[in-house]
């Protein structure tokens, strides 16, 4: 009797080919990252600047229809100009910006209830990017809140919150209303004074985004 003969079927895979191809998926996985999140960091600016352009827009729309900004006004100087950051300043103003019929107080600057802007509300409120938090405020898709300021002296002029000459324009801006997100690192010009940024080209800036570059 002739001994049983086994034969590898020619249709599996060795351990070592296995291997061969999970080291290429690897590979082409660490090329296509980079890529990846180049292309989402992309969108994520894009969006920012939308944002900003969509504020900008709603804060001048309002001041058409009624003389003022949605704050109140001062006499002092620039330094002294209305400033939203990661405060309830911040939503105040989009409040009266949205007509928010939660708060009270938005008929004291919007009487018409006239919703200037449709910020959309973001998806965990507890941790909100791209959108209008739990608490009111308005954030960027990294996560921090989008910074505010409006020439509540009406003289037409704001401080610049960057190094001017360095990607940011001159000082004093010419307008009555900028707008700006801290970008992906969220830092930069987390306040609204005059060089609180620094160099809007090199450092912690040079990702920021704004409304009036």
């Amino acid at each position: 009797m002739k001994p049983v003969q086994f034969r590898r079927s020619t249709g599996a895979f060795t351990l070592i080919e296995l291997l061969v191809v999970i080291a290429i998926i690897a590979v082409l996985m660490g090329l296509a990252l980079p890529a990846f999140q180049s292309v989402q960091d992309s969108a994520k600016r894009a969006q920012a600047k939308n944002d900003l352009t969509q504020m900008v827009s709603a804060i001048n729309a309002f001041y058409t229809e009624y003389g003022q900004y949605p704050c109140g006004a001062q006499q002092g100087n620039d330094a002294q100009d209305f400033f939203a950051g990661d405060d309830n300043a911040n939503s105040g103003v989009f409040d009266v910006l949205r007509a928010d019929p939660n708060n009270g107080n938005v008929k004291t600057y919007n009487p018409k209830v006239i919703a200037f802007m449709q910020a959309p509300i973001a998806k965990d409120p507890n941790k909100p990017r791209s959108g209008i938090g739990g608490n009111g405020r308005f954030y960027d898709p990294w996560g921090a809140a989008y910074r505010v300021k409006m020439d509540n002296n009406y003289n037409n002029q704001l401080e610049n919150p960057y190094t001017q000459s360095t990607g940011a324009g001159f000082d004093p801006i010419q307008a009555g209303v900028i707008a700006w997100s801290l970008g992906k690192d969220g830092a930069g010009a987390k306040t609204g004074a005059k060089g609180a940024g620094g160099s809007k080209s090199t450092g912690a800036s040079k990702d920021d985004i704004l409304s009036w570059q």
